[in-house]
């Protein structure tokens, strides 16, 4: 792999011969290829035995694959059972297990395409209000796309800057900040990355990553937790900005529980006592990724600190969507429509007027389970036929126990309701894989 000179020299430097000949090294090997299960769809099964490499040590759900399916033609994939994401990423599971215990309000600031989301929303104890947002509208679609699909109610879509939410007045109990960056950790698996690096750019992000924090810090309140994430390496974006956090906002980092077994690697920058966690291909079986927790100090009335396990002190990222919605999930869409206003409530709920229907889908329509050859027809696109016992009008078309979608059961045919944007392009033909089983 060709890396920019300024790129190897600069990272040589801040890992250290040793580490950094072991992490080259890494990048020339095939990326790991896990996905994470979704507790509310695939309780009592597990993923197949011809299939699993192993849990991910840092994140219960989430499982290492011995080889990539064609993940595109498993009819479960878009029903959500599961989620493809890197195994670092899913550390923020393990962050939220070790901090909240109680409802909270949480904020994803720069969510597309979701990953961290629907792990965040898995982990969050029941009663909590998780507000997914994404500023750019090409990628928010996307993000809602993958909450709908994981089918978790207390879901909130919105595609905002984060200077709208430290205007809106609202606040939250714990926010996650995965912000853009020069996207040094995604080397192995995107050869694009590699062209669009440079030192300029690093900078530019830095900046941008302190704008956003700023904002994002408006809307914490005190006792809350900021998680910060990147998938870089380089010290500005990461140490730097960490203590800027420390210095300027006046945070407290916090101690997050860790194994030694997991290879996560601490600083490599400024002060050697702070717990920052850093993942490096050759140390750790995943990308690169970076993550710090801070806290607001303080305590607000009835608010704060309640439902938190206090860390140890180390200190010394438009129109209300109108698509259709699959069977999947109901996450509320707010768009880049006004942002509902927050009771100052630890559990705040939603009026019911404003959590959306399923089109066209009342209590009693019929789930059709269908096989996998019409499983993959109708994530094309296409019209299928049902069984002839099937009910005429809507229908909900299932795989497995699982509902995919909407359907229009006209007799000869049901017309397909899958909302177009989410349909399968490819027309190559492909037999069925069993990623997933039911526990023996």
């Amino acid at each position: 792999m060709f890396l920019p000179e300024e790129f190897t020299r600069y990272t040589r430097q801040l890992m250290g011969d040793g580490r950094y000949e072991r992490f080259i090294a890494a990048l020339s090997e095939t990326a790991p290829v896990s996905i994470r299960l979704n507790p509310l769809k695939t309780d009592g099964c597990a993923v197949a035995s011809a299939w699993d490499d192993g849990e991910v040590p840092w994140c219960k759900e989430g499982h290492y694959l011995k080889s990539r399916p064609d993940f595109t033609f498993d009819p479960l994939l878009h029903a959500g059972a599961y989620y493809v994401q890197e195994a670092s990423s899913m550390f923020v599971c393990h962050v939220l297990r070790s901090l909240v215990h109680e409802p909270v309000t949480m904020l994803d600031l720069c969510a597309a395409p979701g990953g961290k989301s629907t792990a965040a929303r898995a982990v969050l104890p029941e009663g909590s209000l998780l507000y997914s947002n994404e500023p750019i509208r090409q990628r928010y679609h996307i993000l809602e796309e993958n909450l709908q699909k994981w089918g978790h109610p207390d879901v909130v879509a919105t595609n905002r800057y984060p200077r709208d939410y430290a205007r809106s007045g609202m606040t939250f109990d714990v926010i996650l900040c995965d912000v853009p960056c020069s996207g040094e950790g995604m080397f192995r698996k995107d050869e694009g990355a590699v062209g669009e690096w440079s030192e300029a750019n690093v900078r530019r992000c830095q900046q941008l990553q302190r704008d956003i924090v700023s904002e994002a810090w408006q809307c914490l309140r005190p006792g809350g937790y900021l998680i910060y994430s990147t998938c870089t390496y380089n010290a500005h974006e990461n140490e730097e900005n960490i203590a800027w956090m420390l210095d300027t906002l006046e945070a407290t980092p916090v101690v997050i529980p860790t194994e030694a077994s997991w290879g996560i690697t601490g600083p490599l920058a400024g002060d050697p006592a702070l717990p920052l966690y850093r993942f490096i291909p050759g140390f750790t079986k995943g990308e690169g990724l970076f993550m710090a927790v801070v806290k607001k100090e303080g305590l607000s009335q009835g608010q704060g600190a309640r439902g938190f396990s206090e860390g140890q002190g180390a200190r010394g990222k438009g129109q209300e969507n109108t698509s259709p919605q699959v069977g999947t999930g109901r996450a509320l869409s707010a768009g880049n429509g006004p942002l509902p206003k927050l009771p100052n409530a630890q559990t705040p709920k939603l009026p019911d007027s404003q959590t959306p229907k399923l089109p066209g889908q009342t209590s009693n329509v019929p789930t059709i389970d269908v096989d996998y050859p019409t499983a993959i027809a109708y994530l094309r696109g296409e019209a299928v036929v049902l069984p002839a016992d099937t009910p005429r009008g809507p229908v909900t078309i299932g795989y497995q126990g699982l509902p995919l979608g909407q359907a229009k059961n006209i007799g000869t045919r049901a017309n397909n309701l899958y909302p177009k944007p989410w349909r399968i392009r490819s027309q190559a033909a492909h037999e069925a894989f069993q990623l997933i089983e039911k526990k023996r």
